[in-house]
């Protein structure tokens, strides 16, 4: 027996759609957006509704994409200790201290210590925290995932730990050390709490408003089974559509998978500022070093051949100038063997993409590929004293994160968090790109807005999805934006709601992917 799709009318509140000049309400059947209008226009349609929700002034939107994410990462990291607010050495280990005595988890983990704006600029040492989690195991990673500080309870599970590249000494590793580290807290982790991770990060996508994500994985990151995981986790609850990338060279173990979006994502050309990985031209100003180059531009000429010949997305993790050469290098190669047409058809992706020149941009542009970038990186790091001046001094530091000049050359821009780096915030990420610690790269609210909706569905290949217009898919968050009349009235003109540089942004009440709830706040009925 067939049921008819559920009609759902949305009225009295603020619309964000090109459908309509003034539009406050919406009607949605099923699966999909069936008309936007007036509230005059509404009445029409109370009669054939199925449910009627009056919104009193409410924004709705389409619902946000987070661009890049790490799935299971989230999970653990919300499960754990948040470092980020560590104001010290001290601080750090007395807040592992206390964690240590009210957890008896077989591997401490703890996420996101910064040690550029502490007094004494340093990471703790492994023997330090050995001390303060009383000789626990334990994996300490730095906020940009690209580093971490590990007990000796660890090392014993890795032997051969010390001997790798990136290993630093009394705990600290980088790099292939880094990803041996990883190895073993992987082991330690059953099924279940891969499941548990992934539900609790999917979870929290749908609080915040977004309905998709995109999982960039890697070998050196979690395993491949994650999908899968995803896959049934999606299957038995409501959950935001998860786009999946595996970033392994020409697919590695799984190059005949049909289950990924592409061969994209952290497939890792360098590394990290914070963690001086990411391969500069000119040394880091406050060390001797230029950092690591993991990938030539023959390998990611290599690469992109090979994905744009199959007809599959490729992409790289690319930080630093240096970086961003070897990858431009191999995006014109590619096109020399493959034909522009081509590699413009097949829309690689860079992630992160943050010292790229105007002459890489011009590349990007002509190539056609999407830039993958994290505007809440620029808030937390851009600016006088901040992270990206104490690496690269104040003249490069100026040059980070050109999102206007990417936008004016028309690369497309996709919003993410690289969450558990930053968190999840959406509009935390559109109020970074509107108030860009350089202004002349600062983007328009409205254009901020469409990187993290219509960006991520057009990294994907979805040009015509991320608007609320009868056909679109019924995808949308509802949002508290203000409690003032007056107020309500400046989003109806305006369209969103305009957020100052300390402003949090709205609240979400409500998150919608395809007609199903995902997350509901607030009864609306």
């Amino acid at each position: 027996m067939s049921t008819s799709p559920e009609r759902v009318l949305l009225r009295g509140g603020c619309v964000y759609s090109p459908a309509h000049p003034r539009p406050t309400a919406m009607l949605t059947v099923g699966d999909r957006v069936a008309w936007v209008g007036d509230d005059m226009g509404a009445d029409a349609h109370l009669d054939s509704a199925d449910v009627v929700h009056e919104l009193d002034g409410r924004l709705v939107t389409p619902g946000f994409v987070d661009a890049h994410v790490h799935l299971s990462k989230t999970g653990f990291a919300l499960q754990a200790v948040d470092l980020g607010q560590a104001t010290s050495v001290a601080d750090a280990l007395d807040t592992l201290a206390a964690w240590a005595r009210t957890t008896d988890s077989a591997v401490l983990f703890a996420h996101g210590w910064d040690e550029s704006g502490w007094p004494e600029p340093r990471p703790f040492t492994g023997a330090e925290l050995d001390r303060a989690t009383g000789n626990r195991m334990a994996y300490v990673s730095r906020v940009d995932a690209h580093s971490a500080v590990v007990s000796a309870a660890l090392v014993e599970g890795a032997p051969a730990l010390p001997s790798l590249d990136g290993w630093l000494g009394d705990g600290i590793v980088e790099r292939d050390a880094h990803h041996a580290a990883r190895v073993v807290v992987e082991t330690m982790w059953s099924r279940a709490d891969r499941e548990r991770a992934l539900l609790l990060a999917l979870r929290r996508a749908a609080e915040v408003g977004i309905t998709s994500v995109h999982e960039v994985n890697a070998p050196h990151i979690a395993p491949y089974d994650d999908a899968h995981l995803v896959d049934a986790l999606r299957a038995a609850h409501p959950l935001p559509e998860v786009v999946g990338y595996w970033g392994a060279l020409f697919g590695g173990d799984h190059a005949d998978t049909t289950g990924c979006a592409g061969f994209a994502g952290d497939l890792c050309v360098d590394g990290a500022l914070g963690s001086r990985t990411a391969a500069l031209n000119a040394p880091y100003s406050d060390a001797d070093s230029g950092g690591h180059l993991y990938l030539d531009d023959a390998r990611v000429r290599d690469h992109l051949v090979w994905c744009t010949e199959r007809g599959i997305r490729a992409g790289f993790h690319v930080i630093g100038d240096r970086g961003v050469d070897a990858v431009m290098s191999g995006l014109r190669l590619a096109a020399e063997k493959v034909g522009v047409d081509a590699m413009v058809a097949a829309r690689h992706r860079l992630e992160h993409v943050e010292m790229v020149s105007p002459s890489a941009i011009a590349v990007l542009s002509a190539l056609n590929v999407v830039a993958s970038v994290q505007p809440a990186f620029d808030a937390a790091w851009g600016g006088p004293g901040g992270l990206y001046a104490q690496r690269l001094g104040s003249a490069r530091s100026q040059t980070m994160n050109p999102f206007a000049s990417m936008h004016r050359a028309r690369v497309t821009l996709a919003f993410g968090s690289d969450s558990p780096v930053t968190r999840m915030d959406p509009w935390g990420a559109v109020r970074a790109a509107v108030h860009h610690h350089n202004p002349a790269e600062a983007l328009s609210l409205r254009t901020a807005f469409a990187a993290h909706t219509q960006g991520g569905h057009r990294a994907r290949g979805a040009d015509e999805a991320g608007l609320l217009v009868p056909g679109a898919a019924a995808s949308y968050a509802l949002w508290d934006v203000a409690t003032t009349a007056a107020a309500r009235r400046e989003t109806m003109s305006s369209g969103l709601p305009e957020i100052g540089a300390e402003d949090p942004g709205p609240a979400c009440l409500r998150s919608v992917a395809s007609g199903v709830v995902l997350y509901d706040g607030e009864d609306l009925s």
